[in-house]
């Protein structure tokens, strides 16, 4: 669930491995929990809730799951307890990071944030200190090759939508926060399948990187990534044109 990126929409055309699949669906799970937690389990009557619910049909997680993560959230099959923080910092070469968790366990998650970024060679700052950096909103992806532009382009709008840009393969529609569950709901009205949707921070600009720093970058992005109480990651990075993320362990 990294932050949009040029990398990040090919990434996603390529099709989201099995496991990487299974650790998103495990953040899903969690950011339903909480948000019926909140605000009720009927979706109707809570808009968080109802973006989770979206954001998770979207990447065609099962009904059945999407069911049991409202009812451990409203505590009927064991109350769930989680906190929301936010991790603001650098990266190698400058490159400015924002990390959102869902945690039941703070200083476990502290913990591990401070030891990623230390241990990778980047650096934690203060709140605000790369939040600025970015802009909130809502982003939904298609293969272009499997769905029409011109009808995408037609149906967002006219639901809402900001922009609509077709490039790598993936045609990307832009909402204001405001107006994504609107948006996306239309679009999975028409059966549109979509490649990944979700509300995300994206860079008002982009760090150029080496080949070199960007394998420490990515690094730092998969420790984070990779840790249960991490729920988002998002950079500035831009990878050099011939760089595959995929080949960073």
């Amino acid at each position: 669930m990294s932050g949009h990126s040029k990398w990040s929409t090919i990434k996603h055309a390529k099709g989201i491995a099995d496991a990487k699949r299974g650790q998103m669906f495990t953040k899903f799970i969690k950011e339903i929990s909480i948000a019926a937690k909140m605000g009720g389990g009927d979706p109707a009557s809570n808009p968080r809730l109802r973006t989770a619910i979206l954001k998770a049909r979207a990447a065609s997680m099962p009904k059945d799951n999407i069911e049991r993560a409202i009812k451990k959230g409203t505590g009927e099959t064991g109350a769930a307890s989680y906190e929301e923080l936010v991790y603001e910092g650098y990266a190698p070469g400058g490159v400015a990071v924002l990390v959102e968790v869902l945690t039941d366990n703070k200083n476990r998650a502290a913990a591990n944030v401070r030891n990623y970024f230390s241990k990778n060679g980047g650096n934690l700052g203060t709140t605000g200190s790369v939040s600025r950096m970015f802009d909130r909103k809502g982003i939904i992806e298609y293969d272009a090759e499997k769905v029409s532009e011109d009808e995408i382009m037609e149906v967002a709008l006219d639901a809402g939508a900001d922009d609509i840009v077709n490039e790598d393969g993936v045609i990307t529609v832009s909402t204001d926060p405001s107006a994504f569950d609107k948006v996306l709901e239309v679009l999975q009205g028409k059966e549109y399948e979509s490649l990944s949707a979700e509300i995300s921070m994206v860079p008002q600009a982009y760090t150029a990187v080496d080949a070199e720093t960007a394998k420490k970058v990515q690094k730092l992005i998969n420790k984070l990534e990779e840790d249960e109480d991490v729920q988002n990651v998002y950079t500035t990075v831009e990878f050099p044109e011939d760089f595959d993320p995929d080949s960073v362990v």
